[in-house]
């Protein structure tokens, strides 16, 4: 059985993804079933196949033991933890379908506690092929000192749920909502030479007050080199298709004949290899400025892909 643990921020687009990949593979033929583990998610869009609020209500802690949304967040999934028995037999009931996973946006769950790796383990002693998809919104490729913040999150939750993993910048119809980007998109999703958002930093008094901390964090990045990016507008299906394509080579998943023809139908083309700039041209050409991108850049900026 295979399924997607989607993970990210709050206000990263979790729900929206799983509504939107959930219609997508639908129309494909895939039998598709919507996990809600989220329980701050008081309102789905969609109708789901198990939801965590059966089981413990976030509202309902938070009054109870007079936690905040932070803690109580923490203490649902510590309850869920120690009655993974309820989620067995309530999975069992779903049967073979491919499994959407919504889980809460609380960074540190992710980053720091134990608990949602220890379900996720479990889910895989299972027999659950799973893999992780982490949302960032896009737009925080605008400031320099959010997107290094992102990588690191991005990094420590590779290294702490230990899953096949997808990094995916959501909301890229508004990539440039907060400004233009400083590089060209593809220095953002392959991550490129990062001294050069150092540089965004040289007239800034605290980032010389820090310097060998905000460098020693880029090496730490550079140095495990595993984090990149693939964008996504949820509203265009060359988009999902492309999303969809990578987490199912990370968990491995195979077309069946009937979906394999219904995907080709609806492309109107094959599954095939993409060059990298294939991956980013929909989200160049619809949503950026690209008519002022730098050009005149150095042969050394040109090779880090920097330049246009």
């Amino acid at each position: 059985m295979f399924g997607q643990v989607v993970i990210g921020p709050p206000g990263s687009g979790k729900t929206t993804y799983c509504l939107g990949m959930s219609e997508f593979l639908t129309s494909l033929g895939r039998e598709v079933a919507v996990i809600n583990l989220d329980p701050a998610n008081e309102h789905l869009p969609f109708k789901c196949a198990l939801d965590i609020a059966d089981l413990v209500k976030l509202e309902d802690v938070m009054e109870l033991l007079k936690l905040g949304p932070n803690g109580g967040l923490i203490y649902c999934m510590e309850y869920l933890e120690k009655n993974i028995d309820w989620l067995k037999k309530e999975l069992e009931k779903i049967g073979n379908k491919y499994l959407l996973f919504d889980l809460p946006g609380q960074v540190e769950l992710y980053t720091h506690h134990n608990s949602v790796r220890n379900i996720v383990t479990q889910l895989q002693k299972w027999d659950y092929r799973l893999v992780a998809v982490h949302l960032v919104d896009s737009h925080y490729c605008s400031d320099a000192s959010k997107f290094i913040s992102v990588l690191l999150t991005s990094l420590s939750t590779m290294l702490q749920l230990e899953l096949p993993h997808v990094n995916v910048l959501s909301k890229c119809d508004l990539i440039q909502k907060y400004g233009k980007l400083s590089f060209n998109l593809d220095f953002y999703t392959e991550v490129l030479d990062l001294t050069y958002l150092l540089d965004q930093f040289k007239n800034d008094a605290q980032f010389h007050k820090y310097k060998k901390l905000n460098t020693a964090l880029v090496d730490i990045i550079e140095e495990y080199s595993l984090v990149s990016f693939i964008t996504l507008d949820v509203q265009e299906k060359e988009s999902m298709l492309r999303v969809m394509k990578v987490v199912d080579k990370a968990n491995g998943y195979l077309f069946g004949d009937l979906e394999e023809r219904d995907l080709q139908s609806l492309m109107s083309c094959a599954v095939g290899a993409e060059f990298e700039y294939e991956k980013i041209k929909d989200v160049r050409e619809k949503y950026m400025d690209v008519s002022s991108e730098p050009t005149d850049m150095s042969d050394d900026d040109l090779a880090q892909g920097v330049g246009s």
